[in-house]
């Protein structure tokens, strides 16, 4: 039997990032004075991601192994059902992240100030790693589009369907025993968690009569963006909440789009005719936080 296995998922920071297109430190600050800004808190957040991770590996006991995998490298990392997966930065990468995992436990370390599901210190993490921290464990619901070829997409926070430009989407709508033809900008159907992003937007626009799943809740939200009514599409389905056993129904009216939580470029494609199915996955974030 290995040896159990912490994995440290971190991003490029925003001084790496400039590094990379500009070489040197001082074409950065050249790069950076031009524009009226300064160098020296791109120094700073670089040098807290770095301690961060630093303090992270260290954590970890002698025996066991260790792998460090950027955003970028995600879709091709293979995650092992034992890791124990931290997150070192801020709360937009443990949706990056949680889409590739399938039980495994997170835990969220932000180098600057706390977020919502990166929320602890560096140094929070050798007592969980030698259980003499105590935790709990936030099992966050995911949300599923599955398309009926067979590809499938999940998202801790949400999905997005309509198409890929600036056009818009045509389809046929499905929610419960109703059935509508549309064209919209789009249909966002988001988990609990996801309640404090893109659908709290959409929900403050729209203000439907429900209110947004908690963040452990099972249950979805959706909306359609923009519905647009004429002679033949209607906008009388645009917003409601889905049960944890429920789901909404899509059949494609052109070339779409799915995606799940802001990444555009790791997509699902429906062509005309094609159906796709949006609910609640069976797979969950296991999310670790301090008791």
């Amino acid at each position: 039997m290995s040896a159990p296995r912490l994995v440290l998922v971190h991003r490029r920071t925003q001084l790496e990032e400039l590094l990379a297109e500009h070489s040197t430190l001082g074409a950065v600050e050249f790069f950076l004075a031009a524009r009226g800004q300064r160098v020296q808190p791109l120094l700073i957040a670089d040098e807290a991601q770095r301690r961060a991770l630093e303090l992270a590996s260290g954590a970890a006991p002698a025996d066991w192994r260790q792998a460090v995998v950027e955003r970028a490298e995600l879709s091709r990392f293979l995650f092992e059902p034992d890791d124990l997966v931290v997150v070192v930065g801020q709360d937009g990468l443990v949706p990056n992240v949680g889409k590739y995992l399938d039980g495994q436990f997170v835990f969220g370390i932000s180098p600057g100030a706390p977020g919502v599901l990166c929320r602890h210190r560096a140094e929070d993490l050798a007592g969980v790693v030698a259980g003499s921290t105590p935790t709990r464990t936030s099992h966050r619901a995911m949300v599923e589009a599955r398309v009926d070829d067979g590809q499938r997409l999940v998202a801790l926070n949400e999905v997005f369907l309509g198409d890929r430009g600036h056009q818009s989407a045509r389809y046929v709508l499905e929610s419960g025993a109703a059935a509508e033809e549309q064209s919209s900008s789009g249909l966002v159907v988001g988990t609990g968690t996801g309640a404090t992003g893109w659908l709290a937007s959409l929900w403050g626009q729209n203000r439907p009569g429900f209110e947004l799943p908690d963040a452990d809740s099972d249950g979805l939200a959706w909306f359609v963006r923009e519905a647009w009514p004429s002679a033949t599409t209607g906008a009388s389905l645009v917003a409601g909440l889905l049960a944890p056993d429920a789901e909404l129904r899509l059949r494609a009216r052109g070339s779409l789009v799915v995606f799940g939580d802001g990444i555009e470029r790791d997509h699902l494609r429906l062509e005309w005719g094609q159906e796709v199915s949006i609910g609640r996955s069976e797979r969950r974030l296991q999310l670790l936080r301090l008791d």
